[in-house]
Protein backbone atom coordinates (compact mmCIF):
# COMPACT_ATOMS: atom_id res chain seq x y z
CA UNK A 1 0.00 0.00 0.00
CA UNK A 2 2.77 2.55 0.89
CA UNK A 3 4.65 1.99 -2.35
CA UNK A 4 0.88 2.39 -4.53
CA UNK A 5 0.83 6.20 -2.29
CA UNK A 6 4.34 6.83 -3.09
CA UNK A 7 4.09 5.49 -6.67
CA UNK A 8 1.20 7.64 -7.36
CA UNK A 9 2.63 11.04 -5.81
CA UNK A 10 5.09 10.89 -8.30
CA UNK A 11 2.61 10.54 -11.23
CA UNK A 12 0.87 13.94 -10.36
CA UNK A 13 3.97 15.37 -9.27
CA UNK A 14 3.61 18.16 -12.16
CA UNK A 15 0.07 18.57 -11.29
CA UNK A 16 0.49 19.55 -7.81
CA UNK A 17 3.43 21.76 -8.63
CA UNK A 18 0.94 23.34 -10.96
CA UNK A 19 -1.95 23.67 -8.42
CA UNK A 20 0.82 25.69 -6.08
CA UNK A 21 1.93 27.59 -9.22
CA UNK A 22 -1.64 28.69 -9.70
CA UNK A 23 -2.40 29.31 -6.31
CA UNK A 24 0.65 31.87 -6.50
CA UNK A 25 -0.03 33.86 -8.95
CA UNK A 26 -3.64 34.42 -8.42
CA UNK A 27 -3.26 35.57 -5.10
CA UNK A 28 -6.81 36.56 -3.51
CA UNK A 29 -7.58 38.03 -0.56
CA UNK A 30 -9.88 36.21 2.96
CA UNK A 31 -13.20 35.21 1.68
CA UNK A 32 -12.61 36.39 -2.03
CA UNK A 33 -10.51 33.68 -2.99
CA UNK A 34 -12.74 32.28 -5.95
CA UNK A 35 -10.11 31.09 -8.35
CA UNK A 36 -7.86 29.12 -6.10
CA UNK A 37 -11.69 27.37 -4.43
CA UNK A 38 -12.92 26.38 -8.29
CA UNK A 39 -8.99 25.02 -9.27
CA UNK A 40 -9.12 23.19 -5.90
CA UNK A 41 -12.88 21.92 -6.88
CA UNK A 42 -11.94 20.81 -10.34
CA UNK A 43 -8.72 18.91 -8.87
CA UNK A 44 -10.94 17.04 -6.62
CA UNK A 45 -13.59 16.05 -9.00
CA UNK A 46 -11.18 15.25 -11.24
CA UNK A 47 -10.48 12.36 -9.05
CA UNK A 48 -13.55 11.53 -8.22
CA UNK A 49 -13.98 13.36 -4.99
CA UNK A 50 -18.17 13.85 -3.75
CA UNK A 51 -17.48 17.73 -3.54
CA UNK A 52 -20.32 20.01 -1.97
CA UNK A 53 -19.38 23.92 -3.44
CA UNK A 54 -20.76 26.78 -1.09
CA UNK A 55 -20.32 24.90 1.91
CA UNK A 56 -22.13 26.63 4.83
CA UNK A 57 -22.95 29.16 2.84
CA UNK A 58 -19.50 30.38 2.43
CA UNK A 59 -18.87 31.00 -1.63
CA UNK A 60 -15.21 30.34 -0.97
CA UNK A 61 -15.34 26.79 0.93
CA UNK A 62 -16.04 23.45 -0.09
CA UNK A 63 -16.45 19.75 1.77
CA UNK A 64 -15.25 16.95 -0.42
CA UNK A 65 -15.22 12.84 0.42
CA UNK A 66 -13.92 9.77 -1.27
CA UNK A 67 -14.58 6.48 0.81
CA UNK A 68 -17.24 5.68 3.06
CA UNK A 69 -18.00 4.85 6.85
CA UNK A 70 -14.81 5.38 9.68
CA UNK A 71 -12.28 6.64 10.05
CA UNK A 72 -12.68 9.96 8.72
CA UNK A 73 -9.46 11.41 8.06
CA UNK A 74 -9.40 14.80 6.91
CA UNK A 75 -7.36 17.38 5.16
CA UNK A 76 -6.94 20.79 5.18
CA UNK A 77 -6.39 23.53 2.46
CA UNK A 78 -5.99 27.10 2.98
CA UNK A 79 -5.58 29.68 0.05
CA UNK A 80 -6.28 33.19 0.84
CA UNK A 81 -3.63 36.01 0.37
CA UNK A 82 -2.18 38.64 2.21
CA UNK A 83 -4.14 41.99 0.38
CA UNK A 84 -1.35 43.15 -2.10
CA UNK A 85 1.42 41.15 -0.28
CA UNK A 86 0.52 37.77 -1.92
CA UNK A 87 1.32 34.45 -0.80
CA UNK A 88 4.22 34.85 1.71
CA UNK A 89 2.67 33.16 4.38
CA UNK A 90 2.97 30.02 1.71
CA UNK A 91 -0.73 29.10 1.77
CA UNK A 92 -0.35 28.31 -1.62
CA UNK A 93 1.95 25.24 -0.20
CA UNK A 94 -0.48 24.16 2.13
CA UNK A 95 -3.34 23.83 -0.48
CA UNK A 96 -0.86 21.28 -2.18
CA UNK A 97 0.39 19.43 0.39
CA UNK A 98 -2.91 18.38 1.79
CA UNK A 99 -4.43 17.84 -1.80
CA UNK A 100 -1.21 15.69 -2.49
CA UNK A 101 -1.75 13.81 0.55
CA UNK A 102 -5.70 13.52 -0.40
CA UNK A 103 -5.21 12.12 -3.87
CA UNK A 104 -2.35 9.72 -2.97
CA UNK A 105 -4.62 8.35 -0.31
CA UNK A 106 -7.42 7.93 -2.29
CA UNK A 107 -5.20 6.08 -4.69
CA UNK A 108 -5.54 3.16 -2.25
CA UNK A 109 -8.53 3.82 0.26
CA UNK A 110 -10.58 1.41 -2.00
CA UNK A 111 -8.86 -1.81 -0.40
CA UNK A 112 -9.13 -0.92 2.81
CA UNK A 113 -11.66 1.21 4.35
CA UNK A 114 -12.68 4.82 5.84
CA UNK A 115 -13.10 8.34 4.43
CA UNK A 116 -10.75 11.07 3.00
CA UNK A 117 -12.00 14.71 4.02
CA UNK A 118 -10.62 17.50 2.36
CA UNK A 119 -11.95 20.82 3.68
CA UNK A 120 -11.17 24.31 1.81
CA UNK A 121 -11.10 26.77 4.38
CA UNK A 122 -10.87 30.54 3.62
CA UNK A 123 -10.43 33.49 5.51
CA UNK A 124 -7.64 32.27 7.85
CA UNK A 125 -6.12 35.87 8.15
CA UNK A 126 -9.69 37.36 9.14
CA UNK A 127 -12.20 35.40 11.24
CA UNK A 128 -11.23 32.18 9.66
CA UNK A 129 -14.30 29.71 8.17
CA UNK A 130 -12.56 26.72 10.10
CA UNK A 131 -13.96 28.32 13.39
CA UNK A 132 -17.50 28.86 12.02
CA UNK A 133 -17.27 24.96 11.10
CA UNK A 134 -16.22 24.29 13.84
CA UNK A 135 -18.85 25.70 15.60
CA UNK A 136 -21.25 23.97 13.22
CA UNK A 137 -20.11 21.31 13.92
CA UNK A 138 -18.47 20.05 11.21
CA UNK A 139 -15.57 18.23 12.62
CA UNK A 140 -17.85 16.22 15.24
CA UNK A 141 -17.93 13.57 12.90
CA UNK A 142 -14.01 13.22 11.65
CA UNK A 143 -11.67 11.03 13.40
CA UNK A 144 -8.30 13.12 12.86
CA UNK A 145 -7.32 16.27 11.27
CA UNK A 146 -3.88 16.65 9.66
CA UNK A 147 -2.14 19.84 8.10
CA UNK A 148 0.76 20.77 7.58
CA UNK A 149 2.45 24.31 7.68
CA UNK A 150 5.57 25.72 4.84
CA UNK A 151 8.21 28.01 7.01
CA UNK A 152 12.21 28.23 7.27
CA UNK A 153 12.40 25.10 9.84
CA UNK A 154 11.30 21.60 10.20
CA UNK A 155 9.60 21.26 13.17
CA UNK A 156 7.39 19.24 15.11
CA UNK A 157 3.31 20.65 15.99
CA UNK A 158 3.00 22.83 19.64
CA UNK A 159 0.69 24.56 20.46
CA UNK A 160 -0.35 28.33 18.87
CA UNK A 161 -2.11 31.47 21.31
CA UNK A 162 -5.78 31.85 21.77
CA UNK A 163 -7.18 35.19 20.29
CA UNK A 164 -9.96 37.29 20.84
CA UNK A 165 -10.60 40.09 19.01
CA UNK A 166 -12.35 43.00 20.35
CA UNK A 167 -14.00 46.29 18.99
CA UNK A 168 -14.33 49.56 21.03
CA UNK A 169 -16.63 52.21 19.81
CA UNK A 170 -16.79 55.86 21.51
CA UNK A 171 -19.80 58.30 20.37
CA UNK A 172 -20.03 61.83 21.45
CA UNK A 173 -21.12 64.87 20.20
CA UNK A 174 -20.05 66.13 16.55
CA UNK A 175 -18.34 69.49 16.14
CA UNK A 176 -16.07 72.05 15.34
CA UNK A 177 -13.12 71.93 17.75
CA UNK A 178 -13.20 75.70 17.72
CA UNK A 179 -16.59 75.66 19.36
CA UNK A 180 -16.12 73.21 21.99
CA UNK A 181 -13.52 74.29 24.05
CA UNK A 182 -13.91 72.53 27.49
CA UNK A 183 -15.73 69.31 26.76
CA UNK A 184 -14.19 66.01 25.42
CA UNK A 185 -14.50 64.04 22.12
CA UNK A 186 -14.81 60.21 21.33
CA UNK A 187 -11.00 60.72 19.70
CA UNK A 188 -9.94 62.26 23.38
CA UNK A 189 -11.48 58.57 25.03
CA UNK A 190 -9.89 56.60 22.36
CA UNK A 191 -6.40 57.97 22.86
CA UNK A 192 -6.56 57.72 26.31
CA UNK A 193 -8.13 53.81 26.10
CA UNK A 194 -4.68 53.40 24.11
CA UNK A 195 -2.61 55.00 26.40
CA UNK A 196 -3.65 53.23 29.31
CA UNK A 197 -3.71 49.85 27.72
CA UNK A 198 0.05 50.86 26.47
CA UNK A 199 0.58 51.36 30.23
CA UNK A 200 -1.15 48.67 31.59
CA UNK A 201 0.19 46.42 28.91
CA UNK A 202 3.79 46.59 30.55
CA UNK A 203 1.97 44.51 34.30
CA UNK A 204 0.51 41.51 32.03
CA UNK A 205 2.26 38.25 31.78
CA UNK A 206 5.00 38.38 29.17
CA UNK A 207 3.29 35.79 27.00
CA UNK A 208 0.44 37.94 26.19
CA UNK A 209 0.06 40.99 23.81
CA UNK A 210 -2.50 43.53 23.09
CA UNK A 211 -2.33 45.09 19.43
CA UNK A 212 -4.76 47.85 18.00
CA UNK A 213 -5.35 50.43 15.69
CA UNK A 214 -8.04 53.05 15.37
CA UNK A 215 -10.04 51.99 12.77
CA UNK A 216 -12.60 55.06 12.35
CA UNK A 217 -11.49 58.41 13.91
CA UNK A 218 -12.38 61.62 11.96
CA UNK A 219 -11.77 62.95 8.33
CA UNK A 220 -10.87 66.58 9.56
CA UNK A 221 -8.74 68.45 12.20
CA UNK A 222 -10.72 70.98 12.38
CA UNK A 223 -13.96 68.47 13.30
CA UNK A 224 -14.37 66.08 15.87
CA UNK A 225 -15.70 62.84 15.55
CA UNK A 226 -18.71 61.62 16.66
CA UNK A 227 -17.21 58.22 16.45
CA UNK A 228 -13.85 56.86 17.20
CA UNK A 229 -13.75 53.22 16.98
CA UNK A 230 -10.62 50.89 17.36
CA UNK A 231 -10.11 47.45 17.14
CA UNK A 232 -7.51 44.81 18.94
CA UNK A 233 -5.95 41.49 19.58
CA UNK A 234 -6.09 40.20 22.47
CA UNK A 235 -3.72 37.08 22.51
CA UNK A 236 -2.58 34.82 25.59
CA UNK A 237 -1.11 30.92 26.06
CA UNK A 238 -5.19 30.28 27.05
CA UNK A 239 -8.23 31.06 26.20
CA UNK A 240 -8.85 31.88 29.87
CA UNK A 241 -6.23 34.01 29.96
CA UNK A 242 -7.34 36.31 27.17
CA UNK A 243 -11.01 36.61 28.90
CA UNK A 244 -9.86 37.53 31.91
CA UNK A 245 -8.02 40.63 29.86
CA UNK A 246 -10.97 40.77 28.20
CA UNK A 247 -13.00 41.45 30.87
CA UNK A 248 -10.11 43.95 32.34
CA UNK A 249 -10.36 46.16 29.00
CA UNK A 250 -14.29 46.34 29.25
CA UNK A 251 -14.30 47.57 32.32
CA UNK A 252 -11.59 50.25 31.48
CA UNK A 253 -13.57 51.62 28.54
CA UNK A 254 -16.90 51.23 30.41
CA UNK A 255 -14.71 53.33 33.07
CA UNK A 256 -13.28 56.18 30.40
CA UNK A 257 -16.62 56.60 29.02
CA UNK A 258 -18.04 57.19 32.37
CA UNK A 259 -15.12 59.67 33.27
CA UNK A 260 -15.60 61.62 30.27
CA UNK A 261 -19.38 61.79 29.84
CA UNK A 262 -19.00 60.02 26.81
CA UNK A 263 -21.18 56.70 25.43
CA UNK A 264 -19.02 53.48 25.15
CA UNK A 265 -19.43 50.37 23.33
CA UNK A 266 -17.16 47.36 23.48
CA UNK A 267 -18.05 44.12 21.78
CA UNK A 268 -16.25 40.79 19.89
CA UNK A 269 -16.27 41.29 15.84
CA UNK A 270 -14.60 38.29 14.79
CA UNK A 271 -14.51 34.78 15.64
CA UNK A 272 -12.12 33.84 18.75
CA UNK A 273 -9.50 31.05 18.35
CA UNK A 274 -8.92 28.86 21.08
CA UNK A 275 -4.65 27.46 21.24
CA UNK A 276 -3.58 25.03 19.61
CA UNK A 277 -3.79 21.48 21.45
CA UNK A 278 -1.44 18.98 19.51
CA UNK A 279 -1.94 15.79 19.81
CA UNK A 280 1.52 14.06 20.64
CA UNK A 281 0.78 10.68 19.49
CA UNK A 282 -0.30 11.82 15.99
CA UNK A 283 2.58 13.78 15.88
CA UNK A 284 4.96 10.88 16.59
CA UNK A 285 3.16 9.30 13.88
CA UNK A 286 3.72 11.86 11.06
CA UNK A 287 7.23 12.19 12.19
CA UNK A 288 8.28 8.98 11.35
CA UNK A 289 6.58 9.04 7.84
CA UNK A 290 8.46 12.42 7.55
CA UNK A 291 11.68 10.95 8.20
CA UNK A 292 10.78 8.21 6.25
CA UNK A 293 9.61 9.96 3.11
CA UNK A 294 13.45 11.90 3.10
CA UNK A 295 13.36 14.82 5.66
CA UNK A 296 15.35 13.64 8.46
CA UNK A 297 16.21 16.94 10.27
CA UNK A 298 12.87 17.68 12.47
CA UNK A 299 13.43 20.12 15.10
CA UNK A 300 11.29 20.13 18.62
CA UNK A 301 7.55 21.47 19.10
CA UNK A 302 7.02 25.22 17.52
CA UNK A 303 5.19 26.89 19.84
CA UNK A 304 4.12 30.03 17.89
CA UNK A 305 2.97 33.31 19.06
CA UNK A 306 0.57 33.25 15.75
CA UNK A 307 -3.20 32.42 16.54
CA UNK A 308 -4.42 29.38 14.47
CA UNK A 309 -8.04 28.78 14.07
CA UNK A 310 -6.93 25.04 13.58
CA UNK A 311 -6.35 25.84 17.53
CA UNK A 312 -10.28 25.95 17.66
CA UNK A 313 -10.64 22.69 15.74
CA UNK A 314 -8.54 20.73 17.93
CA UNK A 315 -10.81 21.26 20.85
CA UNK A 316 -12.61 18.92 19.06
CA UNK A 317 -10.73 16.49 17.47
CA UNK A 318 -7.35 15.23 17.42
CA UNK A 319 -4.35 17.73 15.20
CA UNK A 320 -1.58 18.31 14.29
CA UNK A 321 0.32 21.52 12.56
CA UNK A 322 3.65 20.95 12.12
CA UNK A 323 6.23 22.97 10.15
CA UNK A 324 8.09 22.30 6.53
CA UNK A 325 11.29 24.37 5.66
CA UNK A 326 10.69 25.13 2.38
CA UNK A 327 14.07 27.26 1.91
CA UNK A 328 17.56 26.36 1.39
CA UNK A 329 18.72 29.54 1.75
CA UNK A 330 18.91 30.96 5.79
CA UNK A 331 18.76 34.70 4.40
CA UNK A 332 15.44 34.48 3.23
CA UNK A 333 12.84 35.42 6.22
CA UNK A 334 9.40 33.96 6.75
CA UNK A 335 6.39 36.16 5.81
CA UNK A 336 8.56 37.96 2.79
CA UNK A 337 8.32 38.23 -0.64
CA UNK A 338 11.41 35.79 -0.87
CA UNK A 339 9.50 33.34 1.07
CA UNK A 340 6.97 33.48 -1.32
CA UNK A 341 9.18 33.40 -4.33
CA UNK A 342 10.96 30.52 -2.95
CA UNK A 343 7.33 28.70 -2.49
CA UNK A 344 7.58 28.03 -6.14
CA UNK A 345 11.97 26.64 -5.99
CA UNK A 346 12.27 22.72 -6.92
CA UNK A 347 13.55 22.68 -3.15
CA UNK A 348 10.16 23.29 -2.11
CA UNK A 349 8.65 21.65 -4.55
CA UNK A 350 10.40 18.43 -3.31
CA UNK A 351 9.83 19.30 0.34
CA UNK A 352 5.47 19.89 -0.68
CA UNK A 353 5.87 15.82 -2.34
CA UNK A 354 7.60 14.44 0.86
CA UNK A 355 5.42 16.07 2.94
CA UNK A 356 2.12 14.59 1.28
CA UNK A 357 3.43 11.50 0.84
CA UNK A 358 4.23 11.21 5.20
CA UNK A 359 0.43 13.18 5.33
CA UNK A 360 -1.12 10.19 3.36
CA UNK A 361 1.09 7.65 5.10
CA UNK A 362 0.21 8.67 8.75
CA UNK A 363 -3.47 8.38 7.49
CA UNK A 364 -2.66 5.08 6.12
CA UNK A 365 -0.92 3.91 9.61
CA UNK A 366 -4.45 4.92 11.37
CA UNK A 367 -6.57 3.09 9.06
CA UNK A 368 -4.76 -0.10 9.07
CA UNK A 369 -4.18 -0.04 12.42
CA UNK A 370 -6.61 0.32 15.04
CA UNK A 371 -4.88 0.43 17.84
CA UNK A 372 -3.31 3.45 16.34
CA UNK A 373 -6.73 5.69 16.60
CA UNK A 374 -7.58 4.35 19.86
CA UNK A 375 -4.42 5.85 21.34
CA UNK A 376 -4.44 9.18 19.59
CA UNK A 377 -8.39 9.36 20.82
CA UNK A 378 -7.33 8.58 24.61
CA UNK A 379 -4.53 10.87 24.90
CA UNK A 380 -7.08 13.50 23.09
CA UNK A 381 -9.89 12.77 25.70
CA UNK A 382 -7.09 13.23 28.31
CA UNK A 383 -5.73 16.42 27.24
CA UNK A 384 -9.07 17.99 27.26
CA UNK A 385 -10.19 16.73 30.89
CA UNK A 386 -7.03 18.87 31.91
CA UNK A 387 -7.72 21.92 30.67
Amino acid sequence: MKQNIVSFLHSIDKEIFNLSKYIYDNPEVSFHEYKSCSYLINILKKYNFNVKENFINIPTAFYAQYGDGHPKICFICEYDAIENEGHITGHNLISSISIGAALSLSSVIDKLHGSIIVIGCPGEFIGSSKVTMAKQGVFNDIDVVLMAHPDIATAESGTSMALLPLKIMYRGELGLKSRTVGSYSSLDACLLTFNVINALSKGIQHEMTIDGIITKGGTSPSLLPSECESKFYLRGPKMWHVTELEKKLRDLVKTIGDLMDIHSESSIYELPYEELITNTTLSRIFSHNLKESGIIEIGPAKNTLSALSLGTVSHLVPCIHPYISVIDDDRIKYSSKEFGMATLSPFAHDKVIKTAQALSLTALDIIEKESLLQEIKSEFHLQLKSI
